[in-house]
C-alpha cells in the first residue's frame, strides 16, 4: 500500500515550527485581545489553541496545527475587509476561499433568512457543490488505504472522470468484477480533520465573541455552528449513509414510483460508499422530461405526498432535496445521495400535523398548542402565553389569509422559528431541520408544480392517511392524555389549597402580586393611595376656606379673611401641583 500524502495542515504545521509559530501565536494572542478586550491565556484556549471542546476528542487536532489554520483564516478574512462590510457576492467568495466547512455554514445560513438579509440568502444559496476534482492518483491512493484486498480483485474499471465532484467527496462510476455497474462515493483525504478543527474554531470564536456582541441574532450563529458540527458528524461517516440506504430502500419498498440506490455493505467504510449506478433524467430538466412524456405536476405531487410519508409516517426523511439529488429513471424518481437525513419522534410527527391543519384552519390556539409540544424547554411556565397568541395571530394574519398554493413557505416557516425563538420557546434541531428541507423541497418542486401547494399537499396526505378508525383512536389518546394532565391537575391544586390553609392559620401566608407593566405593584399602589389622599386634602381645604369665607372671619385681607385666603392659596398649589405630575406621567 503507497504512503499516504501528507495534509495541507500538517504541511502548515511543520513549516509553522519554531520561532516562527512563536511569532504567529504571539500576533493570534495580540488580535484576540483587540477584538474581545480580553487576554488569551493558556487556561482560555480550549478548543481554539489548545484542548479539546466535547465531541472532537477523534480527529487528530492538535494546538500547532489549530493555530495555523486560525492564522489562514484571518488573513482571508482580512483580505475581504470584514471589518468595513461585506457584500453579499464578496461573502460568498470569501466562504468559498475558506474551504469546505464554511460552504456547509454558507449552505446553512442561505436558509436563515431569520439572520441575514433576503439578498445575502439568495447568493449564498449560490454556494459552489463542484470542486476541482482529485486527481486519478490521489483517488486511487485513497481507495487503496480503505482495502486491505487489491483494487484489481475487486474492480474491474474505474472511470477517470467524476460524475460529481463536492467539497467533501467526488463520485465515480465504476464495474465491479462481478459485472454490476456502480457508482463510488469517495471522501477527499483528510477532510474530516480539516472540517473538525475548522469547526473547533468556530465555536470558540463564537462562544468569546458573545462577551462583547450582546445580539441574539449572533446567539443564532452559535446554533448554526453547533448544527454545522451535528451534520458533519452524520455527513463524513459514510457508513451511516450506507445504512441510510439500505433503511431508506426498506421503508419505500412498498411505493412502486420512489427508489434510491443500493449500497454494497461488504464493500462501504467509513471513507468509501459503494452503490448501485443509476442512471435518469435529472428532475431540474423539465424539457427532456416532457419530450420523454412525463407528466411534471404528477412527478411533484408524488414526489411531495411520498415526501409527506417519508416525516409523518416513517419519521425518516431526506434532508437536502435538491435537484441535484433527484433524477427520473425509468418512470421511478430516485434519490441519488442520502448524505443528510432527518429523523422525527412519533411525539413530533402528531405537532406536525397538528400544526399544518391549524394553518389550514388559521386556528392560532391550536397552531400554539402544536408549537409548544415541539418545545425541549422544560419550563414553559415562564411562556407568557397572551404575548405568543398575539405574536401567531399576526403570523396568522400575514400568512393564512393566503391560499395554499399562494403560501410562501419559507418565509411563513422563518417567522414561525423566529417568533419562537423571540418568545423563549427552545425548538430541538430536528425542527429546524424539517423547515430547511420543506423550503427546498419548495423550491425543487416549483418548476413543476403550477396549481397546487406543497402544504396543500401535506394536508390531504394526512387527511387520507387517517381513517376513522385511526382518528376515534387519536381522539381517544387524546381524551386520555389531557384527562390524566387534568387529574394531575386537580390533585396537585388540592394539595396546594391544603398547604396554604396550613400557612394561613399559622399566619405564615404571604401574597406575590404581579401585575402585568409594573415592576413594583405595591409601590404602583401606594402611589395611587398618596393621590388619593391628597386630592381629598385639598377638597377639604377649598370646602374648609369657603366656610371661613362666608363666616368673614376677622382679620380681613382685601375683605377675604386671612385664614379663608391662606387655604384657598395652598388648595390651588397643591391642586396645580397634583395636575401637572399627572400630566407628566401620562406622557412618560
Amino acid at each position: 500500500m503507497e504512503q499516504r500524502p501528507q495534509s495541507a495542515n500538517e504541511r502548515a504545521g511543520q513549516a509553522g515550527a519554531g520561532d516562527g509559530f512563536d511569532e504567529d501565536a504571539a500576533r493570534l494572542r495580540t488580535w484576540y485581545k483587540d477584538v474581545t478586550g480580553e487576554a488569551l491565556t493558556r487556561e482560555e484556549t480550549i478548543g481554539l489553541l489548545g484542548g479539546r471542546p466535547d465531541g472532537i476528542n477523534n480527529y487528530g487536532l492538535n494546538r500547532r496545527a489549530r493555530l495555523t489554520r486560525v492564522l489562514q483564516i484571518l488573513s482571508i478574512v482580512r483580505k475581504y475587509d470584514i471589518l468595513h462590510g461585506l457584500t453579499p457576492t464578496t461573502m460568498r467568495i470569501m466562504l468559498e476561499e475558506l474551504g469546505p466547512t464554511f460552504v456547509k455554514a454558507g449552505q446553512i445560513l442561505s436558509m436563515r433568512s431569520e439572520i441575514l438579509p433576503e439578498s445575502f440568502c439568495r447568493e449564498l444559496s449560490k454556494l459552489r457543490t463542484e470542486v476541482e476534482p482529485m486527481s486519478r492518483e490521489v483517488m486511487l491512493r485513497t481507495l487503496r488505504a480503505e482495502y486491505d484486498t487489491p483494487l484489481e480483485e475487486i474492480f474491474d474499471a474505474i472511470d477517470d472522470v467524476p460524475l460529481g465532484s463536492a467539497s467533501v467527496a467526488q463520485v465515480h462510476k465504476a464495474r465491479l468484477v462481478t459485472g454490476e455497474d456502480v457508482a463510488i462515493k469517495i471522501q477527499r483525504p483528510n477532510v474530516r480533520q480539516t472540517m473538525s478543527q475548522d469547526i473547533s474554531i468556530m465555536r470558540s470564536i463564537a462562544k468569546r465573541a458573545t462577551h462583547v456582541m450582546r445580539d441574539d441574532q449572533f446567539l443564532d450563529i452559535r446554533s448554526v455552528v453547533e448544527e454545522l458540527w451535528q451534520s458533519f458528524r452524520e455527513e463524513t461517516d459514510f457508513l451511516v449513509e450506507a445504512r441510510s440506504l439500505d433503511e431508506f430502500r426498506r421503508n419505500n419498498a412498498n411505493c412502486v414510483f420512489i427508489t434510491c440506490p443500493k449500497p454494497f455493505m461488504g464493500l462501504c467504510t467509513q471513507h468509501v460508499v459503494v452503490m448501485d449506478y443509476i442512471e435518469g433524467i435529472p428532475i431540474s430538466h423539465v424539457d427532456e422530461l416532457r419530450d420523454e412524456g412525463y407528466d411534471l405536476e404528477e412527478i411533484g405531487i408524488k414526489l411531495v405526498d411520498n415526501y409527506a410519508s417519508q416525516m409523518l409516517d416513517d419519521g425518516f426523511f431526506h434532508a437536502d432535496p435538491h435537484p441535484g439529488n433527484l433524477v427520473i429513471a425509468d418512470g421511478k424518481i430516485a434519490y441519488l445521495d442520502l448524505g443528510i437525513m432527518g429523523r422525527l419522534s412519533s411525539h413530533d410527527r402528531n405537532a406536525v400535523s397538528e400544526m399544518v391543519f391549524a394553518v389550514g384552519d388559521m386556528d392560532t390556539p391550536r397552531l400554539k398548542d402544536g408549537l409548544l409540544r415541539f418545545s425541549v424547554s422544560t419550563d414553559l411556565g415562564s411562556i407568557d402565553h397572551a404575548q405568543l397568541l398575539a405574536d401567531l395571530d399576526a403570523v396568522m394574519q400575514e400568512y393564512g389569509t393566503a391560499t395554499l398554493a399562494e403560501l410562501d413557505l419559507g418565509r411563513f416557516l422563518n417567522a414561525i422559528i423566529t417568533l419562537a425563538r423571540r418568545n423563549n420557546i427552545e425548538l430541538p434541531s430536528s425542527v429546524t431541520m424539517m423547515g430547511r428541507s420543506l423550503v427546498t423541497l419548495e423550491g425543487t418542486v416549483g418548476s413543476l408544480l403550477a396549481n397546487e401547494s406543497i402544504v396543500g399537499i401535506l394536508a390531504n396526505h394526512i387527511r387520507s392517511q387517517v381513517s376513522m378508525r385511526d382518528a376515534a383512536k387519536q381522539e381517544a389518546q387524546t381524551l386520555a392524555r389531557e384527562t390524566r394532565l387534568a387529574t394531575h391537575s386537580l390533585l396537585k391544586a388540592a394539595s396546594q389549597a391544603s398547604l396554604a390553609m396550613n400557612m394561613l392559620t399559622r399566619g405564615q401566608l404571604r401574597v406575590n402580586m404581579d401585575i402585568p407593566g409594573s415592576d413594583d405593584p405595591i409601590a404602583d399602589f401606594s402611589h395611587a393611595f398618596d393621590r388619593l389622599t391628597m386630592g381629598i386634602v385639598i377638597a377639604g381645604l377649598f370646602i374648609g376656606s369657603s366656610v371661613i369665607y362666608y363666616s368673614g372671619i376677622k382679620p380681613l385681607l382685601f375683605g377675604v379673611p386671612v385664614l379663608g385666603f391662606v387655604g384657598f392659596v395652598v388648595a390651588f398649589a397643591m391642586g396645580l401641583r397634583l395636575v401637572i405630575e399627572i400630566m407628566r406621567e401620562g406622557k412618560r
